[in-house]
């Protein structure tokens, strides 16, 4: 007695296209999911190579750009701070130059005193505050801020800290300056002005190291960006969203 099975050839074709689609359904459904054409190295391997390798290029670039921007905070600190002073030394050449009038009654002269030394003394606050992630640029506790410049983390960049304390080379008004008497705020004046000019100067300085900062900052996110040109057409699969735009993942 034979044994015999009946096949049915169309169904087999039809059963192979459909789990051809299902196939391809799925692979496209993962990378809607990922957002990836290239999710694992299983996909394809020397695609799935260059795109970590780019990644950690671009990972590179974010740690320096991160550098770039906590140094330029720093130095921002710093802007703050100066420009602070300066505008306290305005007032403190105020101050000086009432109390310099000879025909000025000693009550008046005391009150101007009073204030002088509250205003003095607030430089010394500002100075001592001027902090940020444990960086001051003006108190002297540091001769410069420095930042990662390259993704190898071989370069730096730097900007020049300025001592604004007083009783030093920038203010050289000194902390126990008064002008209690006529001779002593006309001898002030001149101090004041020079304390102002240099205060200015250092001012100048600070800025143009947040402009090399900021210049490096904006070049490194530059780098970045070309960087991830090539993962375009290796890597970046474009996936469609309900408002018809492209998003686009790495």
């Amino acid at each position: 007695m034979s044994f015999s099975v009946n096949t049915n050839t169309g169904a087999q074709v039809a059963l192979q296209y459909l789990n051809a689609t299902q196939g391809q359904l799925d692979q496209t459904q993962a990378r809607i999911n990922s957002g990836l054409k290239v999710a694992t190295a299983k996909d394809d391997g020397a695609i799935y190579a260059i795109a970590q390798n780019q990644r950690g290029s671009v990972a590179g670039y974010s740690s320096v750009i991160n550098s770039l921007n906590n140094g330029s905070s720093a130095i921002d600190v710093a802007l703050s701070a100066g420009q602070s002073i300066s505008d306290l030394l305005i007032q403190l050449k105020q101050k000086a130059l009432s109390a310099a009038d000879p025909s000025l009654d000693t009550a008046s002269r005391q009150a101007l005193n009073a204030n002088f030394t509250a205003l003095r003394d607030q430089i010394s606050t500002i100075v001592k505050n001027a902090v940020f992630n444990n960086f001051n640029l003006v108190d002297g506790s540091t001769n410069q801020v420095q930042a990662l410049a390259s993704s190898d983390g071989t370069r730096r960049i730097t900007a020049q800290a300025q001592n604004l304390k007083l009783s030093g080379s920038i203010v050289t008004i000194k902390t126990t300056s008064t002008i209690s008497t006529q001779a002593k705020a006309s001898a002030l004046i001149s101090v004041i002005q020079t304390s102002l000019t240099n205060v200015n100067s250092a001012l100048a300085k600070l800025s143009s190291g947040a402009a090399k900062f900021s210049i490096q900052a904006t070049f490194t996110q530059k780098l970045s960006d070309i960087r991830l040109l090539p993962l375009w057409y290796a890597h970046v699969f474009a996936s469609f969203v309900p408002d018809g735009s492209r998003k686009y993942s790495i």
